[in-house]
């Protein structure tokens, strides 16, 4: 019996390359740019399996191109650039890589945080550039996190592990989400449910951790922005388009809030020159789930994914499981 061909749009980690490379024949992108749409077609055309990053699209364009194609597995745990229901009908079975990147990208979010409203980016500058003149009362005076009050966007398992991480600073917690959590969650949080005008009313620091979906997309709009206290501070490990990046421009330039921190942004990889010009932004290129051990288990998962696709059985995170049926 011939082994599965897969085409894998990143080099990978040594760990899932030789997973993968044990069961199936695998064709790896290894060249820094990401493939072009129209090399991605003709690369994924013949082949039974993908593993792919956000950066590619898989919609019905895709698999027309790619009639053999049984199984996309994505190494991330959103799946936006994925139509699910354009697999399901094509009986292509859709996998992603939850869970296994909460604790980093939570990490990061707090790292954000701090960095934006500690001013930290600017510090740098100031003791690179040479022109430092020595320690001033008021230089870099930014905003103080111990104590504040912190509004979790999306309390799902990432921003429930940032609203662990705010137990350490003595915040007040309060959260907003289309589902309440139980009762027990809030108790071990000290997290408090609240509507979303409240939550942007109320807090110093507001963390969006919500999917990309149809109702989420400019989930924070120039009126929401507005909302927010002028002192406040907005950070977004989520989805780009879940903030309006025009809005948020016109609202940092205008000192409608105080500052953001943005790992992800709304036409990646184009970054809003708006955004690149201010100081009170913290830009980073999608990396809050880049740790060396966070990437390779999230490879690893992808590899699973496939191979046991090819050997029969269950993926242990498959999307569309009614195409296994």
């Amino acid at each position: 019996m011939s082994r599965p061909s897969i085409l894998s749009t990143h080099p990978l980690f040594p760990e899932a390359r030789t997973m993968l490379d044990a069961g199936c024949d695998v064709e790896y992108w290894t060249r820094l740019e990401r493939p072009s749409r129209a090399e991605f077609l003709k690369q994924v055309a013949p082949k039974d399996g993908l593993v792919c990053l956000l950066t590619e699209k898989i919609d019905r364009e895709m698999l027309a191109a790619a009639p053999n194609l049984k199984i996309s597995a994505n190494v991330a745990v959103g799946y936006d650039n994925i139509s699910v229901p354009d697999c399901t009908e094509r009986r292509v079975v859709v996998t992603n890589t939850p869970g296994v990147l909460d604790e980093t990208t939570a990490d990061f979010a707090w790292t954000l945080l701090m960095t934006v409203a500690r001013r930290v980016v600017e510090g740098e500058e100031v003791c690179r550039s040479g022109k430092w003149a020595g320690w001033n009362l008021d230089q870099l005076c930014g905003g103080d996190v111990w104590g504040k009050t912190l509004g979790v966007i999306g309390f799902g398992r990432i921003g429930r592990a940032v609203a662990r991480r705010s137990r350490g600073f003595g915040m007040r917690l309060i959260y907003t989400d289309a589902i309440r959590a139980p009762e027990a969650a809030e108790h071990e949080l000290g997290a408090r449910f609240v509507d979303m005008d409240t939550l942007l009313r109320d807090a110093d620091f507001v963390t969006v951790h919500v999917p990309l979906m149809a109702e989420t997309r400019h989930l924070i709009s120039a009126e929401r922005l507005r909302k927010m206290k002028p002192t406040a501070y907005l950070i977004n490990t989520a989805r780009g388009p879940v903030v309006d990046n025009e809005a948020l421009y016109q609202a940092l330039h205008a000192g409608t809030i105080a500052g953001a921190g943005l790992d992800v942004h709304e036409h990646e990889p184009q970054i809003h020159p708006g955004l690149v010009s201010l100081k009170n932004v913290v830009l980073t290129p999608h990396i809050a789930s880049a740790s060396v051990e966070t990437r390779t288990k999230m490879a690893c998962m992808a590899a699973e994914n496939v191979l046991a696709f090819f050997a029969g059985r269950r993926p242990p995170n498959v999307l569309n499981p009614e195409v296994l049926v």
